[in-house]
Order: structure tokens, then sequence, then C-alpha cells
């Protein structure tokens, strides 16, 4: 069961007159590289939230975003400062009569826009409730992250499919190619020989280096080792997850096998399937990346 490390997740939580709202999303990494940005108020709760987003999700680039706003209807944790406002009419009104100035004609909107007018009600440490609500909304948040990534993973899934079956498809094709080879490179070396005017050779030796340079391009052991490789990068597709990196190894492989096949066909119609797996193997290769 393959996952990707691709996702959205967005989750919200109420607590206290609150709704504490939680958005992740994820893209491929080696490892796990968290930006989370939450309102200072949280930050003792940092901590618990990253570990808990490391518990979860393991890997990828990961950006977390917490907002929190009023619910409609809450109590407003914040009031007026009448006393500073008035003494800041006070000021304003011996500083317009030492000046010969008229006050103003609307005073709120002079008076609003002074500091320490507001005076929060909240209290500076997070309470319980409120700490709870926001790892609540986590944990909600990566659940539907991580379903994102399932989802993302089938998708995955089918498409490494695809490629390895096309690839064992073009691996079949070679088999016609190879019984016409080792005719055909024998009469190319001995139309050689017969062209050369003069040549006296021992036709047991002649035999021997033919077999051993016919040795040299045999493909069989390259054939089954890569079709070895292919099942076994669909064995570990259907594993557990977090096989990432162990189909990323299993592709290099598969690479080996192919330009050694590429190397050694000596023939035009192999080296143009060896050109279509090497384009299929590429795919799969960029598509790993993406995988937990």
């Amino acid at each position: 069961m393959l996952m990707s490390m691709t996702g959205f997740g967005k989750a919200s939580a109420e607590a206290q007159g609150k709704k504490i709202t939680v958005e992740v999303k994820s893209l491929n990494s080696k490892q796990l590289d968290l930006n989370a940005r939450m309102p200072s108020v949280f930050r003792q709760q940092e901590i618990d939230v990253r570990n808990l987003v490391a518990r979860e999700l393991e890997r990828g680039k990961v950006d977390l975003i917490v907002t929190v706003e009023s619910v409609a209807g809450a109590t407003i944790q914040s009031h007026v400062n009448v006393e500073v406002l008035a003494a800041y009419r006070d000021q304003i009104r011996e500083a317009a009569n030492r000046l010969g100035i008229a006050e103003p004609a609307d005073w709120f909107p002079v008076l609003m826009r002074m500091p320490d007018v507001m005076v929060s009600d909240q209290a500076d440490e997070v309470s319980p409730e409120m700490a709870e609500a926001l790892i609540k909304a986590v944990g909600m948040a990566l659940d539907g992250l991580k379903a994102h990534r399932r989802a993302e993973g089938m998708r995955l899934e089918e498409f490494f499919a695809t490629r390895i079956e096309g690839i064992r498809t073009l691996l079949s094709e070679i088999e016609p190619y190879e019984a016409e080879r080792v005719p055909r490179i024998r009469a190319r070396i001995e139309d050689a020989l017969g062209k050369i005017p003069v040549a006296e050779y021992d036709k047991g030796r002649l035999e021997q280096e033919m077999i051993f340079y016919i040795e040299k391009l045999d493909v069989n052991e390259e054939k089954q080792r890569l079709a070895q490789h292919l099942a076994y990068f669909l064995e570990t597709m259907d594993g557990n997850v977090g096989q990432g990196k162990k189909l990323g190894f299993i592709a290099q492989e598969m690479g080996r096998e192919i330009n050694t096949l590429g190397s050694k066909s000596n023939h035009a119609e192999m080296q143009c399937i060896v050109v279509r797996m090497k384009d299929m193997l590429e795919q799969i290769k960029e598509q790993v990346l993406n995988v937990m």
C-alpha cells in the first residue's frame, strides 16, 4: 500500500467562544521539514503540535497554519478602558486651549485610536480547554491530509503498475530479435574476413573467439534480473507504508539492467525497445519521489 507525500487537510475545533482552524499541506521531501505558523499565544503548545505532526507524517515538506477567531454570539473578551479614554480627552482639551485650536467635533474616532484604550480580558496563558481544542483540530487536519495522501497513493499504484507491465511487455519483445542476432553477427564477421585479400586463419581459433564474442553479447542474465526487479517492485509496492526509498533503490537497479541490455544489444530494433524501457523507467523514478 502506497501513500503519497502530497496532501492537504483542514479542520476546526471550538472552545471558550473561540474557533481554532488548522490547515496543513505537504509536499515531497527526504525528511520531515515542518513550517508551523501559529498565534503567539500557543507558543507553549507548539512542541506538542510538532511532535504530533512528526509522529503522524514522518516525511514531507509540511506547512501548518493555525488561526483563531471568535465564534458568532460569543462573549466579547475585551472592554473599553473608560479611565484611559477620559484622561486622553482631558489632555486633548488642555492642548487645544493652550494652542488656541478647536476641539474635535467627533471625539470617538480620535480617542479610539489612542494606545491602551481597548483592554483584553484574555489570559496570557492558554487554558486546558483551548490547548485540547488545538490538538484536536491538528489531529483532525492530519487525518484529512493522510486520507488525501492515501488517495494519491492509490493513483500512484495504478501509475506504477501500468509502467511496470509496459516494461515487462517490452522485455518479452526482445526475444524474437535475439534468435536472429547470433547468425547475423557470425555472417558479418565471416563476410569481413572473406574480403581480406590473403587471409589465412585457424578456423578452430576463430570459432572459439566467435563463441567468446557472442557470449559477451548474451543478455539472458540481464533479462532475468530485470524481470526479478519488476516483480520485486510490485511486491514492495503492495507491502507496508513507507517504502518510497526502497522503491527508489529498486528503480535504480532496474536502470542498471536496462542500460546493460542497451550496451549489449548490438541490434537496432533491440536498442529501440531499450529506449522505450528507459522512458517508462524515468517516469517511475520521477513519481517515486512522491512516495512515502
